[in-house]
């Protein structure tokens, strides 16, 4: 079992107080395991079995349980009322008005409750108003790099580890069978279609599932390119798929509440001020897009800077795409400590290219750390405070 440190570390630094844990992220990301690894800390930390609940809502024994009024019964009957509990209520969003069953355990004083959901929207509207205030987020996603280098073949070069990492999945169960290349195209398939029948299509009630793939494919294949909902729907109707921009828009909206799109927005760097036009979008996992995509789509650069993203998001980022005049700076990563500027390429070792790369970070005239991040396997460089390092180390530390 791979331990899932950084994740780990939230859930017990956050223990006891008085908050509702909250882990968000798509299906398979490890949320599950994630709690059977902090349960285990419990156990070996003084807390008895009997202090423990645990409930898995996509588990059939639970099913009676989707009724909030039957679950908040058989949980409090459960209860020690003497002792701290610990409740984990794990793919919650099946339960109808869940939020009630969380609002009123919260209230109890010896009650430490712990929930996860699939999409993004299942702490939208009236939970996340009614608790406002009372809950903290852990934000999961797959395997890093580093999680996926500790959990394989330690024989491998790290370069071998960064081809499987891509074309195998991060998903944690794909290391189980990363020798089987056929069963881990049907796992990932079937990831695939659970999150887009259960979490797009169902809840969003689309009739036309093919043309909702083909915008997925689309936007699979066009990750780091900028793109609009206009733009997608001219190119599929002069394709001979007609589709009006607002369905796009509707797609995109549930595909990104699904977690298996981000959107990264565009921030104007000399203006200090959000862009609304031309987002980015990037793949949850880039194994789902060889999946999708074929293996001939080998796009070395975007699928790099697909890669780099999310491992700024996993870092506590909001990661933004820059502009800077009519330049564009790949990443502009922002938090409580300030903002850092990110290039990323395959490779800078023709001097065009790194001119090119360099340009519009030399041209940003403040403090803040400016990094070059590329596949090349040369010394750490510097350019006038830009630091040129190599992008596999920087996912590694």
């Amino acid at each position: 079992m791979i331990q899932r440190t950084e994740y780990l570390n939230f859930l017990i630094r956050s223990k006891d107080k008085e908050l509702i844990k909250v882990i968000s992220g798509i299906r398979r990301c490890g949320k599950s395991t994630l709690f059977e690894i902090y349960m285990d800390y419990l156990l070996n930390n003084g807390v008895d079995k009997e202090q423990l609940i645990f409930i898995n809502f996509e588990d059939l024994s639970y099913n009676h349980l989707r009724d909030y009024m039957k679950l908040f019964s058989f949980i409090m009957e459960k209860v020690q009322p003497d002792r701290m509990n610990y409740i984990f209520l794990d793919e919650i969003q099946h339960v109808s008005q869940f939020e009630r069953v969380v609002d009123s355990l919260f209230i109890q004083k010896n009650i430490d409750i712990y929930i996860t959901g699939s999409n993004a929207y299942f702490m939208s509207g009236e939970l996340a108003t009614l608790l406002s205030g009372r809950y903290i987020e852990l934000k999961m996603l797959p395997l890093s790099f580093k999680e996926y280098c500790n959990g394989t073949d330690m024989h491998k070069s790290i370069s071998e580890k960064y081809r499987d990492y891509q074309i195998n999945s991060s998903f944690p169960y794909a290391i189980d069978i990363m020798d089987d290349r056929k069963l881990i195209i049907n796992y990932l398939e079937g990831i695939f279609n659970t999150v887009i029948l259960k979490d797009v299509v169902a809840r969003n009630k689309i009739g036309n599932v093919v043309m909702l793939e083909d915008v997925i494919k689309f936007l699979f294949d066009n990750i780091g390119n900028q793109t609009s909902a206009t733009k997608i729907a001219n190119t599929m109707t002069s394709n001979g798929r007609k589709i009006d921009s607002k369905t796009v828009e509707k797609y995109i909206k549930a595909l990104t509440e699904s977690l298996i799109i981000y959107k990264a927005k565009r921030y104007n760097i000399k203006g200090k001020q959000y862009l609304k036009t031309l987002e980015k979008y990037y793949v949850v996992d880039i194994g789902l897009r060889y999946m999708l995509l074929g293996m001939s789509r080998t796009d070395i650069g975007h699928i790099l800077e697909n890669i780099v993203y999310l491992e700024l998001i996993r870092r506590g980022y909001d990661v933004y795409v820059g502009q800077y005049g009519d330049m564009e700076v790949d990443f502009v990563a922002m938090n409580e400590n300030g903002m850092e500027y990110f290039q990323v390429a395959a490779t800078v070792r023709d001097e065009k290219t790194l001119n090119r790369e360099l340009k519009p970070l030399l041209k940003i005239n403040d403090n803040y750390p400016k990094y070059l991040l590329t596949l090349d396997e040369d010394p750490e460089g510097d350019y006038e405070g830009v630091r040129r390092i190599n992008v596999l180390d920087y996912l590694l530390r």
